[in-house]
Formats: structure tokens, C-alpha cells, sequence
């Protein structure tokens, strides 16, 4: 499955290891996407703007074919409540992706998107059917993330928004 994977999701640390680990999943993002993801980062300080380089520069390594390549016109072509949201858009439908995971739903109106073929998906929906279908890649990024924060399993979840992901792996 095709999925295209806004900035808000990538921010989260945990959140973007529990996608990237779910399922048989082709992750899609465009230079722009990840340019929101860098800014959005920069804004916590130094150290965390550096570590984002080098994680973009590891995710572009691992997912080669994860990067679409978005036209300003296919930007223009689109469009949607918020336009500064038009190139997430733009470039889930030239990676013809099945799927757009964001936080932010509001901004992409699941009618809108229906008449392109795309179906929104909150991560933590997304994440909760992956974890139904195999829940033990999760659970592994989970215990690790507990071991290092020593934060619990709930707090981490509800922590990253996924209160749903959470009242299942914690029951």
C-alpha cells in the first residue's frame, strides 16, 4: 500500500518509527514535506534541528523510493481548505498513493480527497489496524522508547496522540 506521510506525522519521533515499522507499507513524501518537517523541528533548538538533517538524510538512504517530486503547477492544480496544504495533495497523487496519514484532518476533507482516490487516515486509526494485524514490530519500538524515556507504554502513546493505538497495546 501506497501512503503518503505529512510533516505532522514525521515530526513526532516516535509516531514516524511506528509507521515507517507497520505492515507492508511504500512511504511517500515529497522535498516539501520534508521541509515542513525540518522547520517545524528547527524551532526546538540546535541539537534537534541537526538530528532532523540526519534523520531525513537516513529515511532518503533506506526509502529510495520514497521521495515524489512535486511541479509548482501540479501544486496550482489542486485544491483544499488550506492552500498551504495543496502540496501535500499534489504530491500524494503523483506518487499515487492509496492512502494520506495526517494528524491533520480537517485540512483534507475526506470528500475532497474521494474524488481523487485517497483515502485520510489519522495515524493513530492507521496504527491500531496495523497493530490488530501484527502488533509485535510496534511493541518492539515501544520497549525500546520505555527502556530509554522510562516512560510507560500508555504515557508515550497518549503522549504522541494515539490514545486508541495505546488502550490497545497497554491492555
Amino acid at each position: 500500500m501506497r501512503v503518503l506521510i505529512d510533516a505532522c506525522v514525521l515530526v513526532p519521533s516516535l509516531t514516524r518509527r511506528l509507521v515507517l515499522a507497520a505492515g507492508e507499507i511504500t512511504p511517500l513524501w515529497s522535498a516539501g514535506i520534508l521541509d515542513e518537517w525540518r522547520y517545524a523541528v528547527s524551532k526546538l533548538g540546535p541539537m534537534e534541528a541537526a538530528e532532523v538533517v540526519t534523520e531525513i538524510a537516513l529515511m532518503r538512504a533506506k526509502y529510495t523510493q520514497a521521495e515524489i517530486a512535486v511541479r509548482a503547477d501540479q501544486i496550482d492544480a489542486v485544491n483544499l481548505p488550506d492552500p498551504d496544504d495543496r502540496h501535500v495533495l499534489a504530491a500524494a497523487l503523483e506518487g499515487l498513493a492509496e492512502e494520506l496519514l495526517t494528524f491533520n484532518i480537517k485540512d483534507f476533507p475526506l470528500r475532497m480527497l474521494a474524488g481523487h482516490g485517497i483515502l485520510r487516515r489519522h495515524p493513530d486509526e492507521f496504527l491500531l489496524e496495523e497493530a490488530h494485524a501484527d502488533a509485535a514490530p510496534l511493541k518492539k519500538i515501544l520497549d525500546a522508547e520505555e527502556d530509554a524515556t522510562g516512560r510507560s507504554r500508555r504515557a508515550l502513546l497518549r503522549g504522541s496522540q494515539l490514545p486508541r493505538l495505546s488502550k490497545f497495546l497497554t491492555v
